[in-house]
């Protein structure tokens, strides 16, 4: 059969009058429905033989679709034509006059003839549905495993069972009018070969919610997905497999979407999340020897309205500087903070600026390893006209070699964009305050607006975590000339101080600042005989929030921290570390160092003996009785946190008695977000994507990706490098995700990948610019470097002019 042949016919919509392919008397089905305007004739066609018994499913599956064809807008409507004689696929004549064939079928039906007239249809532009069972028609077959995406494995569940169903995709006709969430019985497939990544999944099946049997997939389960095949479109779904579920309006809801796209009444885009669409390349060289001319030691990126992107270095010299490391030294860690500036028009880097920080100590243990030095940085709202640039650092200048004290401070540059120089002499200090230096660690550093041209700077708590076993940072005793440095309760769990939150303030064009309305305190708070707070404090209790994002489409505010160090956990101080995601719509305390996860409390410790455990923390009502506490003792309440993960896995939970408390029994814990696991582990978030239709840039990411939160680790093993979806309804409340997916075959893992994620943003391209932190630490090394990721697939299918129905769908 001659694809040419029938692509005319294809794409014609059918013949004027031709009468239906013959069928068998018992299933003859041609459905006469009033011709659309314009004339357009779609048709359907539903194949059903089975190779034995014919699957009890089969009358519901036809009934099913021929209600679709009858309902709904007339624009969606066709006409329906059910037949078991696989004939139709040698008539080249009456197969050309159907826009989509569905196969409600099973076992080895077709000729290899017939088989090869399939895929002339589909070469020629033809739509393809297969429901369950079709995953095992023509089971000796590659191109038809191709065509359906997966086959079924051997031990998955034989009798339906109720079950979660997460849509990932909410713009694809067949899944954008579901539930995030659809719980509904069925007989759930295993795949021999997960297909994801090859397709595009639009479904996961959650198989926490049944029991998967023996071949089960894990975390990431497709159960429907669709792809651009050899010419035409081949949508499947695993559901189907009972007769009740055709009956459901849901699942017809969700036929029907497919059926748009393969019948091509509608567009829709099944590329976006096929891993060989999306190009990541290097786009800094190896630094030259003994300079930093291409990279510093990368900390954060940010990009520019015309396209430039601007990344730190934190202050660790090439490797072969020396390091000073003696407090009776002056230069004691003494470094440059670098600004580079990445130029995509002319593929050039050029060192815009540098700062002389207190970050350039090496390694070693937590009183000679140090994290300070050039953290964050920002660029006005109204950069491409003022040219400010906002840098969050420490400046080696006003150490106290001393007391082991420093200064943090956000302050506003000028950049001169036709030189691509920082001028440094234009500083203004919008804000400064204390850091103990003695031990290291913990400094934070992200910084993001909002609408409102609300500045939020995220500071860690400054605290070492080497005296409390690795469980809450909380030890009162250590100190350094009476400043505590293994205590958070002095930082984090602090109201009065600005270590270990997430500040929020509203610079003003002369270089200071006020405070915008909803910060969790005033500064004038009555309580407890004032004075104990800051009115700069959005978010309190977070450990070390290194990278932070504000969705442009809605003001949340995104940010991730870094857990402590116990690897498990213990009934008797509480849960091993949590590297923790945020989804923050409020002002709020989120638990440190007193609840993480959940609100999963640690155990409280005093003086003269810290090894000795206290009373368990009330999260709803916590309280900072520390003797290093110059706040308020009573604290806001414990927000729960959206997501967290441990060497144990991702949202680990335990029962809990009846004061709330968890038994943190390994045995007794179970995973709600099974997609995540941690080891070593650091978090870094990212941004949410938001697609710009208006947009002409080849290379930005499809729209399937808006609204998705980028989630990742530093490190590129089990841990976290997925887009994820939560619902609006409990967003910012502790609600946990909807849906996840995993982008580490997309921004790529591994020796000479995106081994060390240290930070990503989108630029307004659309493209994704990602910094590798390198293969070493305090230092730049051959692997540090920045990348971009875009995307290569094209746009949806079909194309506008191949629609069926082009006059009623524009």
């Amino acid at each position: 059969m001659a694809a040419g042949a029938l692509t005319a016919s294809l794409l014609g919509g059918g013949a004027a009058g031709a009468g239906p392919y013959p069928e068998p008397a018992d299933r003859a089905t041609t459905l006469s429905l009033p011709s659309p305007p314009g004339g357009a004739n779609v048709r359907v066609l539903v194949f059903h033989a089975s190779a034995g018994e014919e699957s009890p499913t089969v009358d519901a599956g036809i009934a099913a679709i021929e209600k679709i064809g009858l309902s709904g807008p007339v624009s969606g409507r066709f006409r329906t034509v059910a037949t078991d004689d696989a004939g139709v696929f040698t008539d080249e004549r009456q197969l050309g006059r159907y826009n989509a064939v569905v196969f409600l079928t099973r076992g080895d039906v077709l000729d290899p003839e017939q088989e090869a007239g399939l895929e002339s249809y589909m070469e020629a532009g033809g739509g393809f549905l297969g429901i369950h069972d079709a995953a095992r028609t023509e089971p000796y077959s590659d191109w038809f495993t191709g065509l359906v995406g997966a086959r079924p494995a051997a031990g998955g569940p034989a009798t339906a069972q109720r079950a979660t169903v997460e849509i990932g995709d909410r713009q694809h006709p067949a899944t954008k009018n579901l539930p995030l969430e659809w719980k509904r019985p069925d007989k759930w497939l295993n795949w021999t070969k997960n297909p994801s990544g090859d397709v595009h999944t639009v479904a996961r099946v959650r198989e926490s919610t049944y029991k998967p049997g023996a071949s089960a997939n894990g975390w990431d389960h497709p159960v429907s997905w669709c792809r651009d095949y050899d010419g035409g479109r081949s949508f499947y779904t695993g559901m189907g497999g009972t007769v009740d579920s055709f009956a459901e309006t849901d699942f017809r809801e969700h036929l029907r979407g497919a059926l748009a796209w393969t019948s091509r009444i509608s567009q829709a885009d099944c590329k976006a999340t096929i891993n060989g669409n999306y190009r990541a390349e290097r786009v800094t060289k190896p630094n030259q020897p003994g300079q930093n001319d291409q990279i510093g030691e990368p900390h954060g990126l940010v990009t520019a309205p015309d396209g430039r992107v601007f990344y730190i270095g934190r202050g660790g010299a090439d490797s072969s500087a020396p390091v000073v490391i003696d407090w009776n030294n002056p230069d004691i860690g003494k470094g440059q903070g670098e600004i580079h500036v990445y130029d995509p028009a002319t593929r050039k880097v050029t060192l815009a600026g540098a700062l002389t920080v207190f970050g350039n100590k090496g390694g070693g243990d937590e009183t000679v390893k140090v994290e300070e030095g050039l953290l964050g940085i920002e660029l006005d709202p109204d950069f491409a006209e003022n040219g400010w640039v906002y840098l969050h650092y420490t400046p080696h200048a006003k150490i106290d070699r001393d007391k082991r004290m420093a200064v943090r401070q956000v302050s506003r540059f000028t950049f001169d964009p036709a030189t691509n120089k920082l001028d440094t002499a234009s500083e203004k200090v919008l804000l400064q305050w204390p850091v103990q230096i003695h031990s290291c660690c913990h400094a934070g550093g992200g910084m993001a607006w909002d609408s409102k041209g609300n500045l939020y700077i995220a500071t860690g708590d400054n605290n070492s975590s080497g005296s409390s076993g690795g469980y809450s940072g909380n030890n009162p005793a250590p100190n350094y000339k009476g400043v505590s440095y293994a205590d958070a309760r002095r930082t984090s769990g602090n109201t009065n101080n600005l270590n270990g939150k997430i500040l929020r303030i509203h610079p003003e064009a002369d270089g200071t600042y006020t405070l915008p309305d909803g910060n969790l305190f005033t500064g004038k708070e009555p309580d407890e005989g004032g004075g104990k707070t800051r009115g700069e404090i959005y978010v309190m209790g977070v450990r070390n929030p290194a990278r932070i994002s504000v969705d442009p489409a809605t003001d949340t505010l995104y940010a991730g921290w870094v857990g402590p160090d116990a690897g498990a956990p213990s009934t008797t101080w509480g849960p091993a570390k949590y590297d923790t995601f945020a989804a923050i719509t409020k002002a709020g305390n989120h638990g440190w160092p007193y609840c993480m996860g959940n609100k999963q409390p640690y155990r409280d410790r005093g003086l003269p003996d810290p090894s000795v455990p206290l009373g368990w923390y009330d999260c709803d009502a916590p309280r900072n009785e520390s003797p290093n506490n110059d706040g308020l003792v009573k604290l806001p309440p414990v927000t729960s946190n959206t997501i967290w993960y441990s060497p144990q896995g991702g949202g680990i939970d335990y029962p809990r008695d009846a004061d709330g408390v968890p038994s943190y029994r390994a045995e007794e814990q179970k995973q709600l977000l099974p997609w995540l696991k941690g080891g070593g582990q650091a978090t870094m978030n990212g941004p949410v994507y938001r697609y710009d239709a208006a947009s002409t840039s080849a290379d930005k990411w499809p729209s399937y990706w808006d609204g998705k939160w980028f989630v990742g680790d530093f490190y590129d093993g089990d841990q976290p490098r997925h887009a994820v979806l939560t619902d609006p309804k409990t967003v910012g409340q502790g609600g946990l995700p909807t849906h996840a997916e995993s982008l580490k075959k997309i921004i790529p893992v591994g020796a000479d990948g995106i081994r060390n994620l240290m930070d990503w943003k989108f630029a307004p391209d659309g493209s994704l610019y990602v910094l590798d932190y390198g293969r070493g630490f305090f230092t730049s090394d051959s692997k540090s470097a920045l990348w971009r990721v875009t995307y290569t697939g094209g746009g949806p299918t079909p194309a506008a002019a191949d629609l069926a129905r082009k006059a009623e769908v524009q």
